[in-house]
């Protein structure tokens, strides 16, 4: 037991440059009570007792702003840095070492029955304010960009940006695919006001042509009289 605590404080040490000592780690920091009381849920959700195991998860989400979910299956060294608004669903499994920031959602689609939540594999960094929804894999070591939608599966060695997420980098490299800019994407809702826009001047030229053959027939009605 103390073993596991000494790996996990050193994992946070080691990829926050804030910490000063294990103590500020034990005390202060919200991943490292919101992992250690998920381990005590997770306990109990496995040997039958949902009701207290879920009391667990949300008294430490009250405590630390951090909701996991006591049925997913978390591997070590996971760090949550700041950890407000995470949340991490029933299904959900994460491999070792891996880094979550501020408001990640590892959640679902509300479509999806058993396996609901994605799979994180080992080494994973998922960016802040990133949603990872849906019942697949995010392969080792890749990387979910800031604010990154991810719709579907991620291989390995792999960096995952905007919305929905795109693969921009594999092993290091960057894809070269014009489809992957981010900056210059069409945007729906001026297409949209642009096609009505084309449809109403369509419909007054019309309107405009009616009104002008009416007014030559009147006129020529007027004159036979």
């Amino acid at each position: 037991m103390f073993d596991k605590l000494k790996e996990e404080i050193a994992s946070i040490k080691a990829r926050d440059p804030a910490v000063r000592s294990a103590w500020e780690v034990i005390f202060l920091y919200p991943s490292f009570k919101a992992v250690r009381s998920y381990r005590i849920a997770h306990w109990f959700h496995e040997r039958g007792h949902f009701f207290i195991a879920r009391w667990i998860s949300q008294h430490s989400r009250h405590k630390t702003g951090i909701e996991i979910h006591p049925g997913a299956k978390i591997g070590k060294g996971l760090f949550i840095d700041h950890g407000a608004g995470v949340v991490i669903g029933e299904t959900t499994e994460i491999g070792d070492n891996c880094t979550l920031y501020q408001n990640v959602t590892l959640g679902g689609t509300g479509k999806d029955l058993g396996k609901r939540h994605p799979t994180l594999g080992n080494n994973v960094m998922v960016g802040a304010g990133a949603r990872v929804l849906g019942p697949f894999k995010i392969g080792d070591n890749s990387k979910i960009a800031a604010n990154a939608v991810v719709l579907e599966e991620v291989p390995p060695n792999c960096t995952a940006v905007g919305v929905p997420a795109r693969i921009v980098r594999i092993n290091g490299v960057r894809v070269n695919n014009s489809d992957l800019d981010q900056v210059h994407i069409p945007d729906p809702v001026s297409q949209l006001i642009c096609e009505q826009q084309m449809q109403i001047d369509r419909l007054t030229n019309e309107l405009r042509e009616l009104k002008k053959r009416l007014t030559a027939d009147d006129i020529q009605d007027n004159h036979i009289r």
